[in-house]
């Protein structure tokens, strides 16, 4: 491949990823394709062509981003993209994790995309509850995403390398996911319940890992931002995330961070790389959940003789 081909194939997909990114912020907008075609007085064929990266003209690009409400750098992921809404935010994460190579999680209390189908089952009504949606589109939309990540990640088998806090653990197993603190005692007892089956899966990856994933049990304090390195290609993206799947679920206000800069990239992975260091990883780890378990979990109900 000469150098004119290269130039070809970097343009190509650079177009492609600005495609990516006016899907992604057109769904947190919640925009059908026939709606924002017809604002911007173009054709539903213009628009979908200009999603899959056949990007004519720059006023084109210029009006699709007034019409969005972000910033042409943004689109043009020029610098730090913000996204300002968790749609738009989990779509951006599912088109950068495509393909990719290996994946840096530090998210609580685990990587999404190695819980179990429970935890999607329970996260419906737990999010329900933390936005008080009555009509839950949005809910619908989010979790649609976010499978779809899940799904991709069982297929492609990056490598993964999740850190875990055994704080969030111990709060997770104490309290098990909750979207409100006005539950009954008898769900809060079920989705502690659930949390005790959630946690057992992780002791059970620990013990036997699965080929290409790895977890390691922070003890010290972790930041409050959940944040993900994706490499790809030789290319490096970091997604710093204000929006939580976990206990006290954030699916309402917050501005995601995306970004290749390599200042941030550089002090990101200083993060993960200390705190993988002094993680407790494999059998040790798994000891030390099952103590967090014995101390914190939910028990059994007692039953006579």
């Amino acid at each position: 491949m000469d150098f004119q081909d290269r130039t070809v194939e970097h343009t190509e997909s650079t177009f492609k990823d600005i495609g990516a990114r006016l899907k992604a912020y057109r769904l947190g907008r919640n925009l059908t394709p026939e709606e924002l075609a017809a604002r911007l007085n173009i054709s539903r064929a213009a628009l979908y062509r200009a999603e899959k990266g056949g990007i004519a003209k720059i006023d084109m690009l210029t009006a699709i981003a007034d019409e969005l409400q972000i910033s042409l750098p943004s689109l043009l992921g020029v610098g730090i993209e913000y996204v300002d809404n968790a749609l738009s935010f989990f779509e951006r994460m599912r088109q950068i994790e495509e393909d990719c190579d290996q994946i840096i999680g530090l998210f609580s209390p685990i990587s999404y995309l190695v819980t179990t189908e429970r935890y999607d089952q329970v996260l419906h009504d737990v999010l329900r509850e933390s936005t008080q949606d009555e009509n839950g589109e949005n809910i619908a939309r989010i979790l649609s995403v976010i499978k779809a990540r899940k799904q991709k990640f069982k297929q492609a088998r990056p490598l993964l390398a999740s850190i875990i806090s055994d704080a969030d653990i111990r709060k997770f197993l104490r309290e098990g996911l909750q979207g409100s603190a006005d539950l009954d005692t008898r769900t809060r007892d079920l989705r502690r319940h659930m949390a005790l089956e959630e946690v057992r899966h992780i002791v059970d990856m620990l013990r036997n890992p699965d080929i290409g994933v790895q977890i390691g049990v922070a003890r010290e304090p972790i930041p409050s931002t959940s944040f993900q390195i994706v490499r790809k290609a030789g290319r490096s993206v970091l997604t710093i995330s204000p929006f939580r799947l976990g206990h006290d679920p954030n699916i309402r206000v917050g501005v995601g961070m995306i970004t290749s800069a390599p200042e941030a990239l550089e002090l990101h992975e200083g993060i993960a790389e200390r705190l993988w260091a002094t993680s407790l990883k494999g059998r040790e780890a798994a000891e030390h959940i099952e103590d967090l378990i014995a101390r914190d979990g939910i028990k059994p109900p007692q039953t006579g003789d």
